[in-house]
């Protein structure tokens, strides 16, 4: 006879558990699914049975994901997804004070802190390092990070301004067909920066800093002869780079600077026969010092959570194909 066994969990009051349960009581099915187990929810209490391991596995499971709760005042489908797969096996002390650091408070009083180990290891490596290389697949914070971490700078007076970029494939070619000036030309290129420093900055700030020049944002291929000096400089969607931009780029970084180049390797959109500046960047210059590549992966999106099934089932057909 097979083997069963059961133990309950509760969480603090109601409003506690409806946040960990999530809505529709998506967290707990979740839960069910992934691990094997049957859960019956009664008030703030869940019961759990099933195979003694994969219960005793769940108890796990729910303490972190208390924890995590308790720590920031939210619980995600990532989350729950994360500590079932990855993080079993528990957060090291260094790692819950690195999750619960605050690491920017927005307009609105919204606390931002890492979401994930990898998030978090991240902004560490960005933290220590003048130029740091962000690489992974959408929706794992690379670029919000970096900009949460550039206006964090601006504001403790670590450097005087912002250079927020972006590689405009067609930059100085099929620009001159769209219509409207350079900026209107430019603009759609460079929105993903523009929604990101509004919700970090509230819309009217980043528009004045804008406006006196102490943020700049601008297409990639527009930063050439400059040298940029005190200042945070990020370069997104880099894997869209050429070699020759991403070596301009590369040598406009000046004194008491900071740059962060993120990009998705997966998802170049160069011409054929073009060689993505970020891998070449990244096969040239490992191992010099000041110079760091952090790899983000699905563990780290914090989108919605069928963001990271579709990473992962596009990630398995190409190593099919290789």
């Amino acid at each position: 006879m097979e083997q069963t066994d059961c133990i309950q969990l509760c969480t603090r009051d109601n409003e506690e558990a409806q946040l960990l349960f999530g809505q529709h009581d998506q967290h707990l099915k979740m839960i069910e699914d992934i691990l094997d187990v049957t859960l019956t929810a009664r008030g703030n209490c869940v019961s759990v049975s099933g195979d003694p391991r994969q219960v005793a596995i769940a108890g796990q499971a729910w303490q972190q994901l208390l924890d995590l709760l308790r720590t920031r005042g939210e619980l995600l489908l990532t989350d729950v997804d994360y500590v079932l797969k990855e993080g079993i096996q528990g957060f090291s002390e260094d790692e819950q004070k690195e999750l619960k650091r605050v690491i920017f408070v927005t307009p609105r009083k919204k606390a931002i802190r890492p979401k994930t180990r990898g998030q978090a290891r991240y902004i560490r490596a960005v933290e220590e390092n003048d130029i740091t290389f962000g690489i992974g697949p959408a929706g794992t914070g690379k670029t919000y990070l970096a900009v949460v971490l550039a206006v964090d700078a601006l504001k403790k007076k670590k450097v005087d301004r912002i250079v927020l970029v972006r590689p405009a494939v067609e930059a100085g070619e099929s620009l001159g067909f769209l219509p409207g000036d350079l900026q209107e030309k430019i603009d759609p290129y460079l929105r993903p920066l523009y929604d990101g420093l509004h919700d970090v900055l509230g819309e009217d700030t980043a528009a004045r800093l804008i406006e006196r020049k102490i943020i700049e944002i601008a297409p990639l291929a527009y930063m050439r002869g400059r040298t940029l000096d005190d200042a945070f400089i990020i370069l997104d969607e880099a894997q869209n780079s050429t070699q020759e931009q991403m070596k301009m780029f590369l040598t406009r970084i000046g004194f008491r600077s900071k740059a962060v180049i993120t990009g998705d390797i997966t998802q170049i959109d160069l011409p054929a026969g073009k060689t993505s500046g970020l891998v070449e960047a990244e096969a040239l210059l490992q191992g010099i010092r000041g110079i760091h590549f952090f790899h983000l992966d699905d563990t780290d999106v914090v989108r919605h959570p069928l963001v990271q099934k579709i990473i992962r089932a596009y990630a398995a057909r190409r190593t099919e194909q290789e």
